[in-house]
């Protein structure tokens, strides 16, 4: 089998980080979402790996390479312009071939892995097999409507009456058959090739169409509030590491991920929580679900349940800093010049809540 990762979003609902950044690469844990992909993809035994890339395409080239690190090979697939996922398919054709291929939402992070799933769908005659989870808004999402031997019956896409809870999560595999699908659909009211169309081409042609139906959490990180709950749950499962140091007046919890040349100096730091590499917390209390990258530095401050990238300095700051995504090199200060007021420096699409 082979992986295609679907990697050409532009992340607007994550402006402004994603004005200077791949949406793909904002890190979860300390890790971009991409790496986390591409690892559950080998994981489950497959390193033959193409990815869809488009404006951002550079930037994911540079930060992947050839997927050496992670033992896999990696194909580039660029795409003209986001014409959807059945699109993607359709471009990725030359890569695949006639393999059976897993295709992977790049921005999507899942509990367990795809190991069990490969496997199942390997060893079957199913032309495609896609994943599946309840979920409690399913208007939002595509659904799809089982038949009583559990085969997929219909799939509709962001319905206002919901007909089930089961959503469509962005991991579907499939077989050569459905080129012949992506070639016979045509493009949606929004101009795109939808892969649910994709697929209720192949359900209504009388291909084998079965659900995965995945139990554990699974989170598409395209907002704000989704990236904050996908650090969450996956700082909840990582195994503690102290790589850096601790001086003998700071609490560090045994939840606490710490990085090489990292220091906690004079802090509290609760977990689940990371510290990346070099960074300093200084005199600062660090709550649990946080999340903060490389060479930072937090001083004089309280911050929790917030991810924070690298380069960023935070000091001096009367308020606790909570639920919050805080971007590359971004400066945190309080003003000390008078007269006092709120001095601001914000991109487009910023959001600020002060007290």
């Amino acid at each position: 089998m082979k992986g295609l990762i679907l990697s050409g979003g532009k992340g607007t609902r994550l402006y402004p980080l994603t004005f200077t950044s791949a949406k793909q690469l904002i890190p979860v844990a300390n890790m971009p979402v991409l790496f986390r992909v591409i690892q559950t993809i080998r994981d489950a035994g497959i390193v033959d790996i193409g990815i869809v890339i488009g404006d951002t395409g550079a930037e994911i080239r540079n930060a992947v390479g050839d997927g050496s690190a992670w033992g896999v090979r990696i194909t580039y697939i660029p795409q003209e312009a986001p014409l959807g996922l059945a699109h993607a398919v359709k471009i990725s054709q030359p890569f695949l071939g006639d393999d059976k291929f897993v295709m992977f939402l790049g921005d999507n992070v899942i509990q367990g892995g795809i190991h069990a799933l490969i496997r199942q769908f390997d060893g079957s005659r199913y032309n495609s097999q896609i994943v599946l989870t309840r979920v409690k808004e399913a208007q939002h999402y595509g659904v799809a409507v089982l038949r009583p031997d559990g085969s997929i019956e219909r799939l509709v896409e962001k319905p206002k009456v919901p007909p089930s809870d089961l959503a469509l999560v962005g991991i579907y595999m499939f077989d050569a058959s459905v080129f012949k699908a992506v070639n016979a659909i045509q493009p949606s009211a929004r101009g795109e090739l939808e892969i649910t169309d994709a697929i209720q081409w192949l359900v209504t042609a009388g291909y084998s169409v079965f659900p995965y139906i995945h139990k554990g959490w699974w989170v598409d990180t395209g907002k704000p509030i989704d990236m904050l709950e996908a650090n969450s749950l996956v700082l909840d499962e990582l195994t503690p590491a102290i790589l850096g140091s601790i001086d003998a007046e700071s609490t560090v919890d045994s939840r606490v991920t710490i990085g090489a040349g990292a220091q906690i100096i004079n802090s509290v730091v609760r977990g689940p929580t990371i510290i990346g590499e070099n960074t300093r917390i200084v005199n600062s209390y660090v709550g649990p679900f946080t999340s903060i990258h490389h060479d930072c530095v937090v001083e004089n401050a309280e911050i929790e349940r917030s991810i924070v990238l690298e380069h960023a300095r935070i000091a001096d700051v009367p308020a606790r800093i909570q639920d919050s995504l805080i971007g590359r090199r971004a400066t945190i200060t309080r003003a000390t010049s008078r007269p006092a007021a709120y001095k601001l420096t914000l991109g487009d699409y910023s959001a600020v809540g002060l007290v």
